[in-house]
């Protein structure tokens, strides 16, 4: 059997088949040998389904090389993307590691913008978990969360994150009682209903300062492309979707898309980001390059979290650009 015989292309159990082969090949170190006896397939086959998976972003391989310099003036780079700031943070291999370096320069900007009297909005990822941790002050400001609950490996609760900036800030909290996907429309709907949640997404429209994450609208870019099904997926990529923000879907050229999707999700819209006097947005990886530059098209970002690696993409597509 060929690569592209027995299994549609778009099929989910040959996409699953691709993945489970990557993951055995790159991740679990078995051989071509094994891996085919083990789905009694050739060796050859297996050399070509990995090769596929590779071309359809199931898998994906990045090489970073330590010892060379990356120099990014973060000035150019801000004047150059038409925001107000940049800052970079070191690309480290440790994951977690990276992830905390930038949890830490969030945390700065977050403590750097805020005022007194403020209404503070704070999305969640895992990032942005962790940069709550690293908020040691805040003036007195009322703090409400943007995004429902999305439950991933090795993330915290959204509610304690905003309960926990609330702390600091000595202020009234708006928590949102609420997933961030829901099955349907019509739960979505009968959800916003509920005072709290109400109250909740009414408070986004009056924000001063808001913090969000930046995904890429593929695999293992976001954490909401991971939770829904391929017509999900797929149905966000037909209306041109590379870009998710608070589970909100954007277009290359910053616009929000209307899929599916959109009315299953109970978070902050792109309107109510773009009516934000300051967002300071978090992203990292290259694979995130035109995911940031929709989220700048659609008037979302100010400052500008990230790591050198995107940096430099980032550079590299506004000289092409240019």
């Amino acid at each position: 059997m060929s690569q592209r015989e027995g299994f549609g292309v778009s099929d989910p159990t040959h996409e699953e088949l691709l993945a489970d082969i990557g993951q055995a090949y790159y991740l679990d170190n078995r051989s071509k040998v094994e891996i085919a006896t083990d789905h009694g397939i050739s060796r050859f086959q297996v050399a070509r389904l990995l090769d596929e998976a590779r071309a359809e972003g199931i898998v994906h391989i990045e090489i970073r090389h330590p010892n060379r310099g990356v120099d990014v003036d973060a000035v150019a780079l801000a004047a150059a993307l038409g925001v107000s700031r940049v800052v970079v943070v070191k690309t480290v291999p440790d994951e977690f590691q990276q992830r905390d370096l930038q949890a830490h320069a969030a945390a700065d900007e977050l403590m750097r913008e805020a005022r007194a009297g403020m209404t503070i909005g704070i999305s969640w990822s895992r990032t942005l978990d962790l940069a709550a941790r690293h908020v040691s002050e805040l003036p007195k400001c009322d703090v409400v969360q943007l995004a429902g609950a999305l439950p991933v490996p090795g993330g915290g609760n959204p509610l304690e994150l905003v309960q926990r900036l609330g702390k600091v800030a000595q202020g009234k909290t708006w928590p949102m009682w609420a997933p961030l996907v829901v099955d349907s429309a019509a739960t979505a709907n009968g959800l916003r209903r509920q005072p709290e949640i109400a109250d909740a997404m009414r408070m986004a429209d009056s924000l001063d300062l808001a913090v969000v994450a930046i995904g890429a609208w593929g695999p293992n870019l976001s954490t909401v492309w991971d939770r829904v099904d391929n017509a999900v997926r797929q149905d966000g990529l037909n209306h041109g979707a590379v870009a998710e923000c608070s589970g909100r879907l954007i277009t290359a050229d910053g616009h929000p898309v209307k899929s599916e999707l959109d009315p299953r999700i109970l978070s902050v819209t792109v309107p109510q980001l773009r009516r934000t006097p300051r967002v300071i947005a978090v992203a990292q990886g290259p694979s995130r390059a035109d995911a940031v530059r929709a989220c700048i098209a659609a008037g979302i970002v100010h400052t500008l979290v990230v790591d050198e690696e995107l940096a430099v993409a980032l550079r590299g597509t506004e000289k092409l650009a240019g």
